[in-house]
């Protein structure tokens, strides 16, 4: 069964990657949240705080995704692309007004923004290729030449309830 294989060195990569964003994203989410936008509008506290709620929906989801990195496709690649387009946010504001205060801390920020999400990338390309691969040599629990590999989820053919022609459904 899937479950008991070690993950991939690339999958292993893949869910660091995701645990990293989980957990900036929800400390960073939840006391940007609590402490809003200081010295500021009511109208820039409010878009403050409602983007604090979408970065801790966002940590969520790269904790759920580094949980069950066995089973995730194209969420990662999105994922990637949220964080490449934060970081870009982050610097368009700095070419835009500059560099807050403490510079040294704002430019950390950006960098992992900029560069983690490019090695997730990279690597769930590898485990991609590396279960495709793998799927096309090994036979599978229905019987087919071809099909999942054991580092993926895996799917099993079931009747539909009115008795119709089978569909495919994860096991």
């Amino acid at each position: 069964m899937a479950r008991n294989l070690p993950l991939l060195a690339s999958q292993r990569v893949v869910q660091i990657c995701l645990f990293l964003f989980a957990g900036i994203g929800l400390i960073g989410g939840g006391l940007q949240m609590y402490l809003g936008q200081p010295e500021t509008t009511p109208r820039l506290d409010n878009v403050h705080r409602f983007l604090a709620g979408v970065y801790l929906g966002t940590a969520v989801i790269c904790l759920w995704a580094g949980i069950t990195v066995r089973r995730q496709g194209t969420l990662v690649y999105l994922l990637a692309l949220g964080i490449i387009l934060a970081g870009t946010g982050r610097l368009l504001s700095i070419s835009q007004v500059g560099v807050p205060e403490p510079a040294a801390l704002w430019l950390a920020y950006l960098v992992p923004e900029l560069l983690v999400p490019w090695i997730m990338v990279v690597a769930h390309m590898l485990v991609q290729r590396r279960t495709k691969k793998l799927a096309e040599l090994a036979p599978t629990e229905v019987g087919h030449a071809r099909g999942p590999h054991p580092y993926q989820a895996s799917y099993s053919r079931r009747p539909t309830a009115s008795g119709d022609a089978p569909s495919i459904s994860p096991s």
